[in-house]
């Protein structure tokens, strides 16, 4: 008994031929951007974060460094972008050292829920919370002073002035009336009617 070999479809090879050509495509972009970026004196992207590191806070970078922290998270062109919290570059401004040095203790009772790798074991990183006080709050110093320029992505504040988009998007999402019960940080030193709170749009 013999067997046919069954041939592709004239379709089916034109589907194949498109995928690969995205597939080649993607990786001469990454090699040309690679070059690109080794090559030229300024950064591919715009850092909006910066580090002023207290003599504490270098202790607690390499702290961070040598303790595993970079097998998850990411700080100073350190570690992994794997995850939603891995990127640590400019925590300071979103986190005061104190909360993070609680949380490094006592993870889920601070954070108030379940964390995913913090926390008591088998979870990945629950030897923080044993590590040495001295070295938590070192650490935590050094995260203080990961700090975030305003208007960038991990900043609290949106950029100065105004900005179309984030405009167009207030006027798309945010209820009607919002402006009765929250004041738009941009226009802080505007006193807004009937505001009850300064802390933005929701």
């Amino acid at each position: 008994m013999t067997t046919q070999k069954q041939t592709l479809k004239p379709g089916e090879k034109l589907l194949f031929m498109v995928a690969g050509a995205f597939v080649v495509f993607a990786i001469v972009a990454f090699i040309i951007m690679q070059i690109v970026s080794s090559k030229s004196e300024k950064p591919l992207f715009e850092t909006r974060t910066h580090a002023n590191l207290s003599v504490e806070g270098q202790k607690g970078s390499e702290l961070f460094r040598v303790n595993g922290c970079t097998t998850c998270h990411r700080a100073l062109r350190n570690g992994t972008n794997m995850g939603q919290t891995a990127d640590l570059d400019g925590v300071g401004s979103r986190r005061t050292m104190e909360w993070m040095y609680a949380f490094f203790q006592d993870p889920e009772s601070v954070y108030g829920a379940v964390t995913i790798d913090h926390g008591p074991s088998p979870k990945v990183a629950f030897y923080v919370a044993q590590m040495p006080k001295e070295d938590l709050h070192a650490i935590a110093v050094f995260l203080s002073e990961l700090i975030s320029e305003q208007g960038s992505s991990s900043a609290p504040m949106p950029p100065e002035g105004r900005s179309s988009f984030i405009d167009s998007m207030v006027k798309t999402w945010a209820p009607v009336d919002w402006k009765d019960k929250y004041q738009d940080i941009r226009e802080k030193d505007v006193p807004v009617e009937g505001a009850t709170t300064t802390e933005g749009v929701k």
